[in-house]
């Protein structure tokens, strides 16, 4: 493979044009704010968050058009900095165990900045020499990444000057407007519950008494109504899917009847799959996770050499005069000034560390133990968060090209750290830790996690965005630059909104929580793991099933790729299909074979390309409409009272229970499948009427 840093044919540097000015970071900012704000609430109540880079690129159009000179690659600044609010607000999945194990009693502001804020910035950093072998170098699709590139191309009119081009033009642009037209207003209709959102049913399997009921192992399955979701699925290809839909098929074929049957208990159906599944099967999950992380970060090895190897050619060529050599594309953060800014960022973060070993918790006036490891706890915890940083920003970066930002299961690799740090914890102090100091030993480990766990976001977001960037001839450095600049937003911002929500609801695990208490799903099972470790009452077979199964799926991924011209089978995929919940990806599922399907059709027309281009766009306006609503009504659930909304969970409800929970679901779910339909026939033959004209 040539190097593109020093075998560029176009020496020249592009003319200049806006790209990373003040108006675009200030925009970008508001943002920020905004969407971390809604994303905060929304993930502790629901333990999902939205990515926000598409709705960014959106609302950054529809505000720059109106200004003077406003081009292609300052609306992606935009979307780079507002991405933050996406990812940076992941760290809900980690640090609110804090207050669950009753260590802090409310979120500290400038440790929990510093957190996000440092953690952030090493991220971006570590992405860089990423960037070469997971973007530049790469195959993978990433789905969210060419789907906001499409929607900013769109936007622009960039996709050329002819009479077919502009015709082109014109249809990408219907695609994509009337993709978010309906994806928003199915979004908005199911809000109102007039649609149901999902479509649900659990039942028993091999029962053994009289009624279905009695005896047995408990399954099911959650159809999730998103045009997100299935546009995602769209974009992330065939085999993608069909490995998310193996793992589906261990998960919830296997997995949940199996464990469900072994300790049989009364209850909801609904309730024992998901606690099962909860309990049990998502650590089969991580089990197949962590192994093929650690196969991909083995497979990674040399192209991430190579890019590094890549950037400091680049460096060289910079240092000797000869910027204008390089092509824009290849003009990162220079490799020294990365590697400095690095540097800076570790001596705070052993600075925080060994405060926080020091520190007694909330309310407590003894000394937690931790205070006689100081130096092993501060030495070892950088270490780990440089290592551990690492390894999660290769691994993540790598998913988020796979099956996008929003779908890579964060709190999947947030298992794996905190299991490695508690494990840690335990063979180098705990036996040197007087009686009644396992607390603190959680805490730390907890505290250490979320900063791994932030790096890990960052990373899991910025190469989706560098992605776009490559796509719409964007200076990767200008984008870095813009980056750190959304993650000191957003980390000055989710501090207080995590006091406020915790001293409004609370958290559910948390002593004394309310039935109101927000469910922060991810943060209760991490805290969980941590305790279960360092406390030794963690049931490593569950791990240890996922990860033979990891490594049947890497076993079949390798046979099938050497025998085959396009099959495979994503270990990570098949991981994924485990550990996240059907709800969130049956739809992707669907989505993939909808998506070969319509390729297959477009093969068989007049201009296959600019056809499945359509389709393209069609996906990324779905994700785009449903993104804003969703953000919308996230910001509604959480001002609900303020606003004097009687139903708090669903602000805009228009209809009963009864009907909500009955008529509603087969009603949706037809309107789901009609309105697909509909989109699919109308953009096949705009393509085809494109390609005749």
């Amino acid at each position: 493979m040539t190097n593109p840093t020093v075998s560029a044919t176009q020496p020249t540097i592009a003319e200049p044009r806006s790209e990373l000015t003040l108006r675009g970071l200030v925009i970008g900012v508001v943002i920020t704010v905004v969407f971390t704000a809604a994303n905060v609430y929304f993930g502790l109540k629901a333990g999902l968050t939205f990515a926000t880079s598409i709705p960014a690129a959106v609302i950054s159009m529809a505000i720059l058009r109106y200004f003077k000179g406003a081009t292609i690659q300052e609306n992606n600044i935009v979307q780079t900095v507002a991405s933050a609010a996406g990812t940076l607000s992941s760290i809900i999945f980690v640090l609110p165990g804090l207050i669950m194990i009753s260590w802090w009693t409310g979120f500290h502001y400038w440790e929990s900045f510093l957190v996000c804020a440092l953690g952030g910035i090493l991220g971006v950093m570590y992405s860089i020499p990423l960037r070469r072998a997971l973007v530049t170098n790469s195959d993978l699709p990433y789905p969210e990444g060419v789907a906001c590139a499409e929607v900013l191309k769109v936007g622009a009119g960039e996709l050329g000057g002819s009479a077919s081009a502009a015709a082109e033009n014109r249809a990408g642009l219907l695609a994509v407007v009337w993709g978010s037209i309906a994806s928003a207003a199915f979004a908005v209709i199911v809000a109102t519950r007039v649609f149901a959102g999902d479509v649900v049913n659990y039942f028993r399997v091999g029962s053994t008494g009289v009624g279905k009921d009695i005896g047995g192992g408990v399954t099911g399955f959650d159809f999730f109504l998103s045009f997100a979701l299935l546009g995602i699925g769209h974009l992330v290809g065939l085999w993608v899917g069909i490995a998310m839909l193996v793992g589906a098929i261990i998960g919830w074929g296997w997995g949940v009847p199996h464990y469900s049957a072994l300790a049989p208990a009364a209850g909801a159906l609904a309730d024992l799959a998901g606690a099962t599944w909860s309990h049990k099967v998502r650590f089969v999950g991580a089990g197949t996770i962590g192994v093929a992380a650690v196969w991909t970060l083995a497979k990674l090895v040399q192209p991430v050499i190579s890019g590094l190897m890549s950037a400091m050619a680049a460096s060289r060529v910079r240092k000797a005069g000869n910027a204008a050599s390089l092509p824009r594309t290849e003009h990162d953060i220079p490799i020294g000034t990365v590697g400095l800014v690095s540097l800076a960022c570790l001596a705070p973060i052993g600075w925080l560390l060994a405060h926080f070993a020091a520190a007694p918790g909330d309310g407590m006036t003894a000394a937690n133990g931790l205070g006689g490891h100081m130096l092993l706890l501060v030495g070892g915890g950088v270490i780990f968060v440089v290592l551990m940083s690492f390894f999660v920003s290769a691994v993540c970066g790598y998913m988020a090209g796979l099956i996008g930002s929003s779908n890579s299961p964060l709190s999947g690799i947030g298992i794996i750290v905190v299991i490695c740090a508690a494990l840690l914890l335990v063979f180098g102090v705990r036996s040197g830790l007087p009686a009644g100091s396992e607390k603190a030993l959680v805490a730390f480990a907890l505290f250490v996690t979320s900063i791994v766990f932030t790096v890990a976001a960052i990373a899991n977001n910025n190469l989706q965005d560098l992605k776009t960037g490559q796509l719409v001839d964007a200076t990767p450095s200008k984008q870095q630059w813009a980056l750190v600049i959304g993650v000191l937003a957003g980390a000055a911002i989710i501090p207080p909104i995590l006091d406020l929500l915790n001293h409004a609801y609370g958290f559910a695990g948390t002593p004394g929580a309310t039935a109101r208490a927000l469910a922060a799903p991810q943060a209760g099972l991490i805290s969980a793991l941590a305790s279960g470790v360092i406390e030794n009452n963690i049931d490593w077979s569950l791990i240890k099933v996922g990860a033979l199964i990891g490594v049947v799926a890497i076993a079949l991924d390798e046979l099938l790729r050497k025998t085959t011209k396009s099959v495979h089978l994503s270990p990570l995929a098949v991981g994924l299909g485990i550990y996240l919940p059907t709800q969130s990806t049956l739809m992707v599922v669907v989505g993939a074979i909808i998506g070969w399907w319509y390729d297959c059709r477009a093969d068989r027309g007049p201009k296959p390309e600019a056809t499945k281009q359509l389709g393209v766009l069609l996906a990324s306006g779905m994700i785009v409409g449903e993104g804003l609503i969703g953000v919308l009504v996230a910001a509604l659930v959480g001002f609900s009272e303020q606003l004097g909304f009687s139903n708090h969970d669903f602000p805009l409800n228009l209809v009963s229970n009864a009907y909500a929970n009955g008529s509603s679901v087969w009603i949706g779910g037809i309107a789901f499948v009609v309105a697909i339909a509909v989109l699919y026939v109308w953009v096949s033959r705009l393509g085809r009427s494109t390609a005749s004209g």
